[in-house]
């Protein structure tokens, strides 16, 4: 049974509704006859057809009340001047059930309401400001699809809960998964212009991504286990994450032809539907009107730009230091930071003219907006091959490896791809903690791609969009294979987490506000407060003095100093002077590689030496002020290379050798 709309039964939204007494039906469609087509399930021929009424139709919009009907055991779809249509506000998608099935390429697909009810008990969002978050990103099939896994639903959302007590090990706060709304990953051919009836074939080839066309409001059901309806499997993950104060973070891909109104119904819908904590905003998505959205206030929100939204946004006060928390009410749109993999990668390499890069990503953490920093992330290579590979190597695209980026700011250390030289692997091992440092150790928040963290390789390639296979699933061996690695980022954002001077509430002033003799952080050379910044110079000192910052327990932090030589030759820094009773202790020292390079704050040794330190080539030290223990960290145990060392020494040691091996030894100069 239909019947006519009246004007408060069009303030329902665009797609079905269910209601007590059957559901309200609106979809939008330009075409002169508009249908409702009602389908039994896995029946091919429609159950009913049912035709919009002209009389109930709103601009482009139709509409029906729909009665009597067992809606809940029904698929349906749209015709249009008798064209199929599925819906595009489906809350569920049927026929895409099968992860990759070239079969049904060009087949239409019909919805289904979302049904049965969810027990969220006592859920709440953690709402973790940007300053505590560690954000881990990761694709839902690729994460624990590898059969290393060790997981019972493998490439599903329940793999994902699954290794919940793996993210909570680490330390992760967030997960940020690519696109979950169901898309079609199969690709086909485009049909050719002027020959009638011709159909799209498979190419053969997979969106492995998810990013284009998609339904919106509706789950990946290939993402499902097919135990039960992904819907609920889902939920059951961003219950899970909630419980152990982690938060869920979608991306979500806009072309552009989404009206602002339906974007924001979207997030909205997604927010109170499935409780997730934020999204992240790709595509063309209309950046001014989620910002200034009262429902997604206090939503995490990442984009990479938030400039003119901000612009025509009214000032809010922004808390000062010790006026409390900067909560996500004050602060919860964050920019996507890919100006810090860009120069943080061109720092690690070698490149000349990256010191102000570094003083600046180091402390940036605007009052508006918090900033997502990265050295790897879905579109480029992971950290492993940031240090394996000169060149991007997308041969098995198929594309002739003229897809993805050239600029991907690595350096191999000496020789392309996999290698059995010690002397390499062990460099590679100092760059990616060096790396890891640069990460964790700036003001603004944290993400790490899945994988990083034990060492995950591509194999060179920067544009696996379309590789569901070994290239871009996790192999979960390398957990052991690299545990040393996996320990140095564990126990690094651990350390993060304890010491505030690292994410203060606000960017640090580089003045002394608190009249304690020392700015909040402030810059040095190789001579105590005497920063150079030269284009030439590759060395800096970072001093952060520990009365502006707290640790987890509330007290007040330590002083830190970190030193940077991202030079291929050896430096020696100059050391300030501390507070009556404290001296440096060693924390961190990548030229030791991630398992000898760490220290733990219990066992810092302390320097014998402490008016100088010696830095060896391209490393990174963390020290720290402390009360004397009396465990010496001799200088003979921080001995400079010497001339056998490798072409980086031989250009020191024979100048009329520099020109001939500065293109080896100095990544920038190729």
């Amino acid at each position: 049974m239909t019947g006519r709309k009246n004007r408060h039964e069009l303030l329902y939204p665009l797609g079905v509704t269910p209601t007590e007494e059957g559901a309200e039906i609106l979809v939008q469609a330009e075409g002169k006859k508009v249908s409702l087509l009602l389908f039994r399930r896995g029946e091919k021929k429609a159950a009913e057809v049912i035709d919009f009424q002209e009389r109930d139709r709103v601009g482009d919009v139709w509409s029906m009340t729909l009665r009597g009907y067992d809606l809940e055991n029904m698929e349906y779809g749209f015709q249009c001047d008798g064209q199929w249509m599925p819906d595009p506000c489906a809350r569920m998608v049927t026929g895409r059930e099968k992860w990759g099935d070239l079969s049904r390429a060009g087949k239409p697909v019909r919805a289904r309401l979302l049904t049965g009810e969810f027990d969220w008990e006592d859920d709440v969002r953690p709402e973790i400001p940007y300053s505590d978050s560690i954000i881990y990103r990761l694709h839902v099939r690729g994460f624990t699809k590898h059969r290393t896994s060790g997981v019972k639903d493998r490439g599903t959302f329940g793999g994902i809960r699954e290794k919940i007590p793996y993210l909570k090990e680490l330390g992760v706060t967030a997960v940020e998964l690519l696109p979950v709304t169901e898309f079609d990953e199969v690709m086909v051919t485009e049909p050719a212009a002027g020959l009638p009836g011709q159909k799209p074939e498979a190419t053969g080839r997979i969106n492995y991504w998810g990013y284009g066309p998609s339904f919106l409001y509706a789950l990946k059901t290939s993402y499902g286990s097919g135990e039960t309806e992904p819907e609920r499997e889902f939920k059951e993950l961003v219950k899970a994450l909630h419980r152990e104060n982690m938060e869920c973070i979608l991306e979500f891909y806009f072309t552009g032809k989404e009206s602002p109104g339906d974007v924001l119904h979207v997030l909205r819908y997604w927010l109170q539907e499935y409780h997730v904590d934020g999204f992240r905003l790709t595509g063309f998505a209309p950046r001014e009107a989620i910002a200034g959205d009262p429902f997604l206030r206090c939503t995490k929100l990442f984009a990479d730009s938030w400039e003119e939204a901000l612009e025509r946004r009214p000032k809010t006060g922004y808390p000062m230091p010790g006026d409390g928390k900067v909560t996500l009410r004050d602060k919860h749109l964050a920019e996507y930071n890919g100006r810090f993999e860009e120069d943080m990668r061109r720092l690690l390499k070698g490149d000349e003219g990256m010191l102000n890069s570094l003083a600046f990503h180091s402390r940036r953490n605007p009052a508006e907006y918090g900033v997502i920093n990265y050295m790897a992330n879905t579109n480029g290579m992971t950290m492993m091959d940031m240090v394996s590979y000169d060149r991007k190597h997308n041969e098995d695209n198929h594309e002739d490896n003229r897809d993805g980026t050239d600029h991907n700011y690595s350096w191999n250390c000496g020789e392309e791809g996999p290698t059995r030289k010690k002397r390499i692997r062990d460099l590679r091992r100092q760059q990616l903690c060096n790396g890891f440092l640069l990460l964790f150790l700036s003001q603004g928040t944290p993400l790490l791609l899945a994988g990083d963290e034990f060492g995950n390789s591509q194999e060179g390639n920067n544009n696996a969009y379309c590789q569901d296979n070994r290239i871009s699933w996790l192999d979960w061996r390398l957990l052991e294979t690299n545990r040393d690695i996996f320990e140095f980022v564990k126990g690094l954002i651990a350390f993060r987490k304890k010491h505030g001077v690292f994410h203060m509430e606000r960017e640090p002033r580089i003045m002394d506000y608190r009249s304690c003799g020392r700015p909040d952080v402030s810059y040095h050379g190789e001579y105590v407060w005497r920063p150079e910044f030269e284009n030439f110079r590759r060395q800096l000192g970072i001093l952060y003095w520990g009365e502006y910052g707290t640790k987890e327990d509330g007290s007040q932090d330590d002083t830190m100093y970190v030193l940077y030589n991202m030079h291929w030759e050896p430096h020696v820094f100059g050391l300030p002077h501390l507070p009556k009773g404290q001296t440096w202790h060693v924390l961190y020292d990548t030229s030791k590689g991630p398992e000898k390079g760490v220290y733990g704050e219990t066992a810092a040794p302390e320097l014998k030496d402490q008016s100088q330190i010696a830095m060896t080539p391209r490393s990174i030290v963390v020290l720290c002020g402390q009360p004397g223990n009396g465990v010496l960290e001799e200088e003979s145990s921080r001995e400079l290379p010497t001339p056998a060392a490798g072409p980086e020494a031989k250009a020191s040691a024979d100048p009329s050798a520099v020109q001939s091996v500065k293109a080896s030894a100095d990544p920038s100069a190729v």
